[in-house]
Order: C-alpha cells, then sequence, then structure tokens
C-alpha cells in the first residue's frame, strides 16, 4: 500500500507542478504582457509547459512513469500496462494536484496582479470553432501520448532520454495549439483552471461551459494512439 500511495503522491505533485508553473506562465508572463515588453508570448508558455514536464520525468519518472495526464493514463490502460483501479487512482490523484496548482495560482493572483488573458491559464476556443478545437485536441493528444508509449516502453523504448523527447514534444504541441485551444492535451490541466476561472472577476464561467471538449477530445485521442501503439508493439510471427 505503501508503495501504491509513493506513487499517487507522485502524480499529484508532478501535476500540480506543471499547471502551477505551465498556466503559472500564461498567466502572469504571457499574453498581453508581450505587448509591453515583459511577456514571453507563446514560445515561452510553450517551453514552461516541456520544461515542467521534462523536470518531473527525471524527478518522479522513476516512482510513478511521471504520467501527470490523465490522457496518459489512459492510454497506457488501454495498451494493458496498469490496472483500472491504478489508473483511475492516477486520475483522481492528477486532479487534485491540478487543483492545487490552480489554487496557488488563484492566490496569486488575488493578492497582485496579472498579465495575461486570463487570471488562471484556461483552455478556450472561438465561438463557432468546436470542430477545430476538437480535432485539434484529440490529434496532438493522439501525438503527445503515442510519443509517450513508444519512448517510454521498456523494449522499444528511448531509455534516460524519453523524458527529454517527451518535454520536447509537449513544447512543440503547444506553438501549434495554444492559438486555437491554448492547448490542453492533458483533461487535468484544464479542469482545474475552469473551475477557479468560474471565481474570478473575468471568469464568465466560458471556459466551464467548454470544459466537456477538454476532457472527451483527449481521451479520444489516446484511445487512438493506444490502438496505434498496440499495432505497432505487436510480435512478429
Amino acid at each position: 500500500m505503501y508503495k501504491k500511495m509513493k506513487k499517487y503522491l507522485a502524480e499529484l505533485v508532478g501535476t500540480m507542478v506543471l499547471v502551477l508553473l505551465g498556466c503559472g506562465s500564461a498567466v502572469f508572463a504571457g499574453g498581453i504582457a508581450e505587448s509591453v515588453g515583459t511577456g514571453v508570448g507563446t514560445l515561452g508558455v510553450a517551453f514552461a509547459f516541456g520544461l515542467a514536464v521534462i523536470a518531473m520525468a527525471y524527478t518522479i519518472g522513476n516512482i510513478s512513469g511521471c504520467h501527470i495526464n490523465p490522457a496518459i493514463t489512459f492510454g497506457v490502460f488501454l495498451t494493458g500496462k496498469m490496472s483500472g483501479k491504478d489508473a483511475t487512482l492516477y486520475m483522481l490523484f492528477q486532479i487534485i494536484g491540478a487543483l492545487l496548482g490552480s489554487l496557488i495560482i488563484f492566490a496569486l493572483v488575488s493578492t497582485g496582479a496579472h498579465n495575461g488573458p486570463t487570471a488562471t491559464g484556461a483552455n478556450g476556443f472561438a465561438e463557432g470553432a468546436t470542430l477545430q478545437a476538437f480535432i485539434a485536441e484529440a490529434v496532438f493528444t493522439f501525438i503527445f501520448v503515442l510519443v509517450v508509449l513508444g519512448t517510454t516502453d521498456a523494449k522499444k523504448g528511448a531509455g534516460n532520454f524519453a523524458g527529454l523527447a517527451i518535454g520536447l514534444t509537449l513544447f512543440l504541441i503547444h506553438i501549434v495549439c495554444i492559438p486555437i485551444t491554448g492547448t490542453s492535451v492533458n483533461p487535468a490541466r484544464s479542469i482545474a483552471p475552469a473551475i477557479f476561472d468560474f471565481f474570478t472577476v473575468e471568469g464568465g464561467g466560458t471556459p466551464l461551459s467548454q470544459l466537456w471538449l477538454f476532457i472527451v477530445a483527449p481521451l479520444v485521442g489516446a484511445a487512438l494512439s493506444a490502438v496505434v501503439w498496440r499495432f505497432f508493439a505487436k510480435k512478429e510471427n
């Protein structure tokens, strides 16, 4: 039980760090801050998410595998590499970790100023762009989870370079997807900011009303990646 709890807590801490550093970069250094010369822009936010994943991969990867993303956990479960019980608890602790990360951002915003387009880094898409957003989130999650499954595979993986490959992939995905949805490819990363956005001055409930897409599309993408990876990893007769 102790060993299992260590894994769950590692996922909690890892997801908290990902949301705090990734969404935090968007809130405090992204968006409109760029126009006054102090923002990091799209590339900076993309780097923040990618570097956060790399940091956590080499910190908790040997404890829990560093999923820190329900879509990854779902993909791993569908490939038969973890039980349904473990997958469920991984996702639960990831969401709790994301909520803690968003809570810290919310506390920082509530006690000072921020320069981002939202006070929480919540995901969202333009009116009339639902299909575009769904395709983007499903396809980019497919790519991301496929890279995770491939690079972490015991026989075909990238070994100690897996964390670097995964983090850089997330960086590349953010460059393309930020203008479309703000980039989720991670339901936990979307759930927590959407909830806290509802309680901010700027919040109008839009991220919460669009949240379904950032849960469903990544899981669809993860399922497709699991199917493809099972085909790639299947032993030849």
